[in-house]
């Protein structure tokens, strides 16, 4: 013990510090990009899209037009599947999305993991003996950027400056992200929301093995339109998205199932397939005043004649 305590008083103090830094680094930044653009920008949209990180909410992922317009551009608010940190995990669904003129805020640090794969998160499963979490994200963290981007909208050095249209803020989420998405419906600066293959489980909350708890009786503070997205009665959390719809009856609502199951189509068609288009569709609809579209208006709706496709609304036409 006397040499192993001789040996570490002859290293040099820089050299301590240099040591102790890097291991912090690894502890609390591994796998995490660092702040600034990530990747290339992308999307179908008039403005190819970037993902981004900022010092000053390094929790979350940011994803912008690469060049903003003169316009102001509503917030979107995401919550990814299994409530995971990876802010990059729907990357090329949300560059798309963001394309089309919208600033988006994703949950969980920029990580240099790979994409998850399709597969159902457990999360939405019913289990004989789950055990409970708390999870990687909450929806409070997503909440909180909004008080983030409203400051950057006020910061004449930010890039965000006079671009941000705080009057039209949506909320979407994925699986487990989708019930974070639901508990931030609440909110009353939130205008619409979308659930992808996701539902209050219909067993309860100690049903999932997620932590975050939303009730049947949560449906009831949703005070605008509302949209469920869903892979269709193979999809795990199929069972759950139809009670909530049925149940909701005092806003609008749209309801769309198709064949694919719980991945939906984020990552097996280019640019995030039926479901980027629908979530651009929606939201361009309920906060850029788009009437346009025929994704979803109408009996013979876009959505309603594509294959495999079934779709029920209620004070939606």
């Amino acid at each position: 013990m006397n040499n192993i305590q001789s040996y570490l008083r002859s290293i040099p103090l820089f050299i301590i510090l240099l040591l102790q830094a890097a291991a912090v680094k690894s502890q609390t930044n591994d796998g995490v990009f660092p702040v600034g653009v990530i990747g290339e920008p992308s999307g179908t949209g008039s403005y190819p899209a970037i993902a981004e990180s900022y010092s000053s909410m390094p929790i979350n992922t940011v994803y912008r037009p690469l060049v903003l317009p003169q316009e102001r551009l509503p917030l979107l608010l995401w919550g990814n599947g299994a409530c995971s940190d990876d802010g990059l995990s729907y990357a090329v669904f949300l560059r798309e999305i963001s394309s089309h003129g919208f600033i988006i805020v994703a949950a969980g640090y920029p990580r240099e993991t790979p994409a998850t794969n399709n597969a159902a998160p457990a999360e939405t499963a019913a289990s004989a003996a789950p055990q409970r979490a708390i999870d990687p994200t909450q929806p409070q963290q997503l909440l909180d950027a909004i008080d983030w981007i409203q400051a950057q909208n006020n910061e004449p050095d930010s890039p965000f400056y006079q671009h941000v249209d705080l009057d039209n803020l949506g909320v979407m989420g994925h699986s487990c992200g989708g019930l974070q998405a639901l508990a931030m419906s609440a909110d009353p600066r939130v205008d619409t929301t979308i659930l992808f293959n996701s539902g209050v489980l219909n067993a309860g909350p100690d049903a999932g093995r997620s932590g975050i708890s939303v009730l049947k009786s949560d449906l009831e503070k949703i005070h605008a339109p509302i949209a469920y997205i869903n892979g269709g009665p193979s999809d795990i959390a199929y069972l759950n998205a139809v009670d909530d719809f049925e149940r909701i009856n005092h806003v609008p609502a749209f309801f769309g199932e198709n064949q694919v199951g719980h991945g939906g189509t984020f990552r097996i068609a280019p640019n995030g397939g039926d479901y980027a288009q629908f979530a651009t569709a929606w939201m361009s609809w309920q906060l850029r005043g788009n009437h346009q579209t025929t994704m979803f208006l109408g009996e013979d709706c876009d959505l309603c004649s594509r294959p495999n496709w079934k779709v029920q609304k209620k004070q939606i036409d």
